[in-house]
């Protein structure tokens, strides 16, 4: 059986040195495509390690595509020259002719993509199989403009039973992304309505607004929320939050600043709050934070959620619930819409949810994503450059705040990285009102990232920050 040695381990953890150790011999061709690897129990016993160290390391093989399992058989070797899987990116020449090259980067921190190791192909492929055979009329058929009741049932009992909210299927509108919700959305409210944005926020989100020729203002985020006096002096209509986890800061609202935009949404019938909650399912430390929209009894809360984080980058699947004052008033005016999203998807995704599918999933994401971010944060503390640093926002979603003590400005060390081939992005570039900039603040997005691609990237931020001490 295999054996390693865990002596002079460095400031490495026991998974992570196993992986290392199992990694290598792969690469180097002494576990051979195919080669099984023993099981964990046995493996475990063998090495005077526990079974969860050795179920981590092969975990981390799986998710960067080392080793694959095959149920109740084992965990076996893949053979790397049939799945030598380049990163590539797709660039548009002048001719407007398509082609591809390779993205050199050895980290990219700005990505929110996920790795796509961790979709449950087996699982979903098989709820495909079953969903052809069983909705063969259904599937064949246009669903309602707010889309398959199938899937708005599942969803509507994933959010009382996890978010502890209290809606019906006929309050949820399925959207091809949350893009496509928020076009809708302005023609619901109203063009002439003022819509506010959080600054610092997600850029896209004003540019959609505009787009759709509706008046958009950046209000002044704050350490405990969005400014309220500002959403009165700007004369805002419709304030649109991310509440459980604000990008890109990472802040979550305070209670108290929650129950003060209820009271500023209850004093116009002309005014709304868009609770974006993107990646609430990703707090990593406590219970999930209790959404706006379930304390709210005064029907102003219009929620949004989205599957693009939780399953997949390219799922393009979203969903809003709207308060029941705006049901009628959305399929009166919007109705002549057909639902973006195929049926076919819609009832392999219901039966995804409704069948245990998805909290599985995301009980296994969060452990992997707890890892990931402990790792991370590790390779940074245990780092010639701690005293230089400070993490913020680390226990909820997917990426956290570092803070460099550096004397050189954000665009400048950025630039510094990219020469590195580390891609980072700072806090400052997501303000549009330069008096509350923040300065040297760096997201570290990690969840498309290798425990070998933070380890590599992480020495390079070192070193170039050991220069501008």
């Amino acid at each position: 059986m295999l054996t390693y040695s865990f002596t002079n381990i460095g400031s490495d953890s026991l998974y992570i040195h196993l992986y290392k150790c199992l990694k290598n011999d792969i690469l180097s061709g002494v576990l051979t495509p195919g080669a099984k690897l023993p099981s964990k129990r046995s493996f475990a016993k063998n090495l005077g390690i526990s079974v969860i160290t050795v179920e981590n390391a092969y975990e981390q093989l799986i998710a960067e595509g080392y080793v694959y399992s095959i149920p109740k058989k084992g965990f076996f070797v893949v053979d790397m020259k049939k799945n030598s899987n380049v990163s590539r990116i797709l660039i548009q020449d002048t001719q407007n002719n398509h082609r591809v090259v390779e993205d050199k980067h050895i980290a990219d921190f700005t990505s929110n993509t996920t790795l796509s190791s961790h979709f449950p192909f087996s699982i979903w492929s098989k709820l495909l199989r079953d969903v052809l055979s069983d909705f063969q009329n259904e599937i064949m058929d246009s669903t309602p403009s707010g889309g398959a009741l199938e899937l708005r049932q599942s969803i509507s009992k994933h959010l009382h039973d996890f978010r502890g909210m209290n809606v019906t299927p006929s309050q949820i509108i399925i959207g091809a992304g949350t893009e496509n919700l928020y076009s809708q959305l302005v023609q619901l409210l109203g063009h002439d309505k003022c819509y506010g944005v959080e600054d610092p926020g997600y850029i896209k989100i004003s540019k959609i607004y505009k787009s759709n020729a509706a008046k958009c203002r950046f209000i002044h985020f704050g350490k405990e929320g969005i400014d309220i006096s500002d959403l009165e002096r700007q004369d805002v209509n419709v304030a649109h939050i991310s509440p459980s986890h604000h990008f890109p800061t990472g802040i979550v609202t305070s209670i108290s600043k929650r129950y003060e935009l209820l009271g500023w949404a209850s004093k116009s019938k002309n005014r709304y709050i868009i609770e974006d909650d993107y990646d609430s399912e990703f707090r990593l430390v406590g219970k999930p934070i209790p959404t706006l929209q379930s304390i709210d009894t005064t029907e102003k809360v219009i929620y949004m959620n989205t599957f693009t984080k939780s399953l997949s980058s390219t799922m393009r699947i979203s969903y809003m619930v709207l308060p029941k004052t705006l049901v009628k008033e959305y399929y009166e005016k919007l109705s002549f819409y057909t639902c973006p999203v195929t049926t076919l998807t819609q009832y392999t995704l219901a039966r995804f949810i409704s069948r245990g599918y998805f909290e599985k999933h995301i009980n296994r994401m969060r452990t992997f994503y707890r890892r990931q971010r402990d790792f991370l944060v590790s390779q940074i503390k245990n780092s010639k450059i701690n005293d230089f640093t400070s993490i913020s926002e680390e226990d909820a979603g997917l990426h956290f705040i570092l803070k460099l003590k550096i004397k050189c400005d954000d665009k400048e060390f950025i630039r510094r990285m990219e020469r590195r081939k580390v891609k980072i992005s700072a806090l400052s570039e997501f303000y549009q009102n330069e008096n509350y900039k923040s300065k040297n603040c760096f997201i570290m997005n990690y969840s498309s990232l290798t425990a070998e691609q933070i380890t590599s990237a992480i020495s390079e931020i070192v070193e170039e920050v050991n220069n501008l001490v």
